[in-house]
């Protein structure tokens, strides 16, 4: 905006408004995701009992690249983590029956 109404170079208008010129010309290169997470809800819907990191060695062992720190954000945004787990006595009182 500065730049346009004002007539200012961007290296001018970067340092009125404290901001670094590197943040002014960023472009995000994020990948998509979509092929993976679907993947993930697979995997997670076939195997219950399977946390994260058997997950992710079982990506692995398909051939994905991703590593360690994407796959598990990706899980955590998925819900993955939210394993629906039964109460200790309600175990117990099953195995009587």
């Amino acid at each position: 905006m500065l730049t346009e109404n004002y007539r200012v170079s961007v290296r001018r208008a970067c340092k009125v408004v404290l901001c670094p010129r590197s943040g002014w010309c960023y472009h995000s290169r994020a990948r998509d995701s979509s092929v993976i997470r679907r993947r993930m809800q697979e995997i997670a819907q076939v195997r219950v009992r399977y946390g994260f990191w058997r997950i992710f060695v079982l990506l692995r062992r398909e051939g994905w690249r991703d590593n360690h720190k994407r796959v598990y954000r990706l899980y955590k945004e998925e819900g993955l983590n939210l394993r629906s787990t039964r109460p200790r006595r309600s175990k117990a009182a099953e195995m009587l029956h």
